[in-house]
């Protein structure tokens, strides 16, 4: 049965229990030096001054690591924000079971989003595909939007870095920005993929920065379940492909 989220003007959004990811929090850019790659703990400030290693007692998790040196190093390094006043930010993880090149290709298709998103129903791009590219995006019935315009702010293919700006639609997302990012890790002896997609958004006016950033991470939450399905998917087929040669 799926879950759904209800908070004041944001609509309900259906979403399904197994949307649930590694997350963190990010209110400023100062991180930790270091930290055990073996702690519990996870990234988290509730204002100004420096990102601390601390529980969130809120955390929802399907990936066995927890937030570590390796995170931390990726998220200081490609994931800054800078929120004014009226904004929140924050990250989310998730392992991937599959190869960075496969996980990649999807993440990279700027004008193709519907192959791993689930709220995506359609995508057209306005002129050649490059930096600075404007996608209109039809969301699918039963959200609290129809339309959102993105704009391609960064894709790099040797980094796997991938920037995205709102720049209009009939949603509560203003002056929403996010990095998405693709990074080579071994999971259970295998290669697979640390997929990190952090953010910056207004919080609109009756909502809190929790509420503005909890529905926000439930998005990103999904679509990263649905980017892993896709690409484990994949992978398994690729090697079924390799065997029946």
């Amino acid at each position: 049965m799926a879950a759904e989220i209800e908070l004041k003007t944001w609509g309900t959004v259906p979403l399904q229990n197994t949307c649930k990811v590694k997350e963190v929090h990010l209110l400023s850019q100062k991180l930790p030096l270091s930290a055990s790659s073996e702690s519990s703990d996870s990234l988290y400030s509730t204002g100004g001054g420096a990102v601390e290693f601390n529980p969130i007692e809120s955390t929802t998790m399907n990936d066995d690591d927890a937030c570590g040196v390796m995170e931390a190093q990726y998220i200081r390094r490609h994931h800054r924000h800078h929120p004014k006043e009226n904004q929140c930010t924050s990250a989310v993880f998730k392992n991937v079971r599959a190869p960075v090149p496969l996980v990649w290709s999807l993440v990279r298709r700027f004008d193709q989003p519907q192959k791993y998103k689930p709220f995506v129903s359609r995508c057209v791009v306005k002129g050649d595909l490059g930096i600075g590219s404007v996608r209109e995006v039809n969301v699918k019935s039963g959200l609290p939007a129809t339309t959102s315009t993105e704009r391609l702010e960064l894709l790099d293919d040797e980094e796997h870095i991938l920037g995205i700006r709102i720049v209009g639609g009939d949603h509560r997302l203003k002056n929403y920005s996010s990095i998405m990012t693709v990074h080579p890790k071994v999971i259970d002896g295998r290669p697979g993929t640390l997929v990190i997609e952090s953010f910056v958004v207004d919080v609109p006016s009756g909502n809190t920065k929790d509420e503005t950033c909890y529905f926000v991470k439930a998005l990103i939450q999904c679509n990263l379940k649905s980017l892993a399905d896709v690409s484990e998917r994949m992978a398994v087929q690729g090697q079924t492909e390799l065997l029946e040669k």
